[in-house]
Order: structure tokens, then C-alpha cells, then sequence
């Protein structure tokens, strides 16, 4: 059963993953490679560290999984899952478009998350049954009419493989060329809850990556799913899809190609 008080406890982690991230933001970056002691890595570290050490304290029975440092196993059925920076390549950059994710599942299942941006101070929150906020006012996603006039949004093409980049493409040629938008990682999915951008298309999503995501854009009235339509959760495989208006779904997968296509 999920409660306010995850939704709270959510924020705590949230709030502490800020604190460790902003004294590194725009520092000297020598090497970006994830082995070593960059920068870059070490906000990562801090930052999972601070909000592990507060599910150690407070929610010892639940399972955490974390980009850094693994997964703890857990017998609550309540499972965190920790992103410290999502967006590492905006975060080398000095833009502040990266963000922190934090998701709770139960059962398999994301029925809380947040999207924090510690630098711009933005933060969308979403729990499974009610509305999502953005800082602490409701959001909704916006009505799409038609599909040509849909803002389409994604991390970058280099991140499709030949495969996927024809079914990406054959989406993009029926929205609007003018609006898409590369580059935003997790933060594009915060600007589909709040009514900004209308259908965000990625694959190669770990669970990570896409957890926190789903209550946002779903409690913002939108919807989250995989490119064949199938709702998320810890067993998918990463093709993920945000739709603002979830009207346009079948229209977006027929764009794809992927009506009585399984993937």
C-alpha cells in the first residue's frame, strides 16, 4: 500500500541528492568516463550515497536499486529505485537539464516518482492516484488534436540502433518537424506532465531511467508505455513511449509501424 508518507520520505531523498550534486555542478571536468574518479562520478556517488543512508535508516526492510551501487535486497515488497544524475552529458555541459530520479515500486509495479532538478530548483512529483505537482502545484498534460501537430521529443538518434531508428524516424515524418527536440533525458518527460511538450520516443531505457517517469506522466493525465503499448514496469525491456494525450496512442504506434508488430 502506498502512502503519503513514501511520497514524503521520496521528497527527503530528493531534497538530499540536491544537497550532494550542486557544489559539483559546472566544476572542472577532466575525463567523463564513468570508471574513474571524475567529477561527474563523484556527484553520482555522493548522491546515491546520501539517499541510500536514509532508506538504510528509515525503510530498512525495502529493496533499493541503484544506478551506483547496486541493488539491496529487500522484504517489504516496496522497491526505491535511485537515478542520482540522469542526464550525465547535459551535467558535463553545465546545462541544467539532467535530473534526479527517484522511484518507489511495489510489487514490480512504479507508483511513485520524482523528476528533481537541484540546480533550476524544478521538481515534478507523481504518486499513483493523484495528480502530479510541479513544485508544488498540479500539472496536466495538453490535448493533441492530430499527430502533425505534435512536438516529438528524445534524448538523441545516436541512442537507436538501425532497427529502432526506422521505427523512430517513420514517427517523426507525421509530427511536427519544427518542434522536435533532442537532448533533455529525464527532464523532457517532466515537460510532457506539464504541458509543454506532447510525445517523448527513447529505447535502451534501464529501469533507472524510466521508473520515476511513469507516475509523473501518467498522474499528469498522460500515459507511459512500451512501443508496443504495454504498460511499464521492473520487467521491461527499455523501448519506452510518453504520450501527453493518451488519445494519440494508436495513432503514434501506427506511425512506428508497430500496430500487429511485437517487438
Amino acid at each position: 500500500m502506498t502512502t503519503p508518507a513514501d511520497l514524503n520520505l521520496a521528497h527527503k531523498l530528493a531534497d538530499a541528492a540536491g544537497e550532494a550534486i550542486r557544489p559539483f555542478f559546472r566544476g572542472k571536468f577532466d575525463t567523463v568516463s564513468k570508471d574513474d574518479a571524475s567529477p561527474v562520478t563523484e556527484a553520482d556517488r555522493a548522491a546515491e550515497a546520501a539517499m541510500r543512508d536514509i532508506l538504510d535508516k528509515e525503510r530498512p526492510d525495502d529493496e533499493i536499486i541503484g544506478e551506483e551501487f547496486g541493488t539491496k535486497t529487500g522484504t517489504s515488497g516496496k522497491t526505491w529505485v535511485l537515478d542520482p544524475i540522469d542526464g550525465t552529458t547535459s551535467f558535463i555541459a553545465g546545462r541544467p537539464i539532467f535530473g534526479t530520479l527517484v522511484a518507489m515500486l511495489q510489487d514490480g509495479w512504479p507508483v511513485i516518482g520524482i523528476i528533481d532538478q537541484p540546480i533550476a530548483c524544478e521538481r515534478w512529483a507523481g504518486m499513483m492516484g493523484r495528480t502530479t505537482e510541479f513544485n508544488g502545484k498540479s500539472v496536466k498534460t495538453r490535448a493533441c488534436r492530430e499527430l502533425g501537430d505534435a512536438s516529438l521529443s528524445t534524448t538523441g538518434p545516436q541512442y537507436f540502433s538501425n532497427h529502432d531508428a526506422d521505427h523512430f524516424m517513420a514517427l517523426a515524418q507525421q509530427t511536427d518537424h519544427k518542434r522536435m527536440i533532442y537532448g533533455g533525458d529525464c527532464y523532457n518527460y517532466g515537460l510532457v506532465a506539464s504541458g509543454h511538450v506532447d510525445i517523448v520516443c527513447e529505447t535502451g531505457l534501464k529501469l533507472h531511467d524510466f521508473a520515476a517517469l511513469v507516475p509523473v506522466v501518467e498522474g499528469a493525465g498522460g500515459q507511459m508505455c512500451d512501443w508496443n503499448g504495454e504498460p511499464l514496469h521492473a520487467g521491461s525491456e527499455g523501448h519506452v513511449l510518453a504520450i501527453g494525450d493518451p488519445a494519440r496512442l494508436d495513432d503514434v504506434l501506427e506511425a512506428m509501424g508497430m500496430v500487429g508488430h511485437s517487438h
